[in-house]
């Protein structure tokens, strides 16, 4: 049964390699033929995505107006006394992010933080006194943020204003964290005590 492979080699025959006639006429019309629909299916999506586009501008055209109008009730409820100082406040307040885009994006880290953290905060019967106290230390270091923020408008950007400011923001920020640790133990606690009077 066993064959001998170089007898089978010599009795092979070679096939054509070649590609059957007409073979690239009907590939390339078949390529232009999935082309034609391909352009057909654009073109159908064209319009779909200048009527998306049109919905978004119609959007925020609408958003942007609500907002304008808004404002514009707020300013005019502002007395004219009020609007002054606060345009010549802002006009003369210098912040971190006028200094440089690191230091923006710096004070925008810690004050993003800040806001997520004190949004976390749930304030109970139980832990009001402590969220109170904490409050209290948070409220001394805005005011020395503020200080330090008429300083930096005062003197000018110095090194040790800035670093003052950042500091500041950074222990606030660490503050609210001890603050939420505080209050994981606290509840750990109650939960123990819980447990303790079911057994």
């Amino acid at each position: 049964m066993a064959q001998d492979i170089r007898k089978m080699m010599k009795e092979h025959k070679q096939e054509s390699s070649g590609l059957p006639q007409g073979h690239e006429a009907r590939f390339e019309a078949r390529l232009n033929e999935a082309f034609a629909q391909n352009e057909k299916k654009q073109n159908s999506f064209y319009w779909l995505k200048v009527a998306a586009i049109a919905i978004v501008i119609l959007g925020a055209g609408y958003f942007g107006y609500q907002q304008l109008s808004n404002d514009t009730i707020d300013s005019l409820a502002d007395t004219p006394s009020n609007t002054e100082t606060k345009s010549e406040e802002n006009v003369n307040q210098i912040t971190l992010g006028d200094i440089s885009p690191d230091l923006k994006k710096i004070e925008n880290f810690y004050l993003n933080g800040i806001n997520v953290q004190l949004a976390s905060l749930e304030l109970t019967d139980d832990n009001k006194e402590l969220i109170d106290g904490y409050m209290k230390r948070l409220a001394e270091l805005d005011a020395e943020y503020a200080l330090l923020n008429k300083e930096l408008n005062e003197v000018g950007p110095t090194e040790a204003t800035i670093t003052a400011l950042i500091d500041n923001l950074k222990l606030r920020l660490e503050l609210l964290f001890k603050l939420k640790n505080k209050l994981k133990e606290l509840k750990n606690l109650e939960n123990e005590q819980f447990i303790n009077m079911e057994a």
